[in-house]
């Protein structure tokens, strides 16, 4: 049986999610630039809505990018 996660916010007793620390946040997006889930983090929920308002101020003023980087992979385009 696997141990629940328990959300690192409330072991470290945080209040505030600043959106300026982009490594804190980075720790919560994926590759494709989506927020993970709770699911997946172990992040309790009020914590969750916090850091998906950090990601989208973070966004919003280009240190955190919308989408990640696609590569055209070749192919003829029509």
């Amino acid at each position: 049986m696997r141990r629940r996660k328990v959300c690192a916010f409330c072991v470290e007793h945080v209040t505030h999610i600043d959106y300026k620390d982009i490594d804190k946040i980075r720790r919560f997006v994926s590759e494709r630039a989506k927020i993970e889930p709770r699911r997946r983090t172990g992040v309790c929920a009020k914590h969750q809505r916090a850091l998906r308002m950090a990601i989208q101020r973070a966004r919003q003023i280009a240190m955190v990018p919308f989408v990640a980087y696609h590569a055209y992979s070749g192919g003829t385009r029509r």
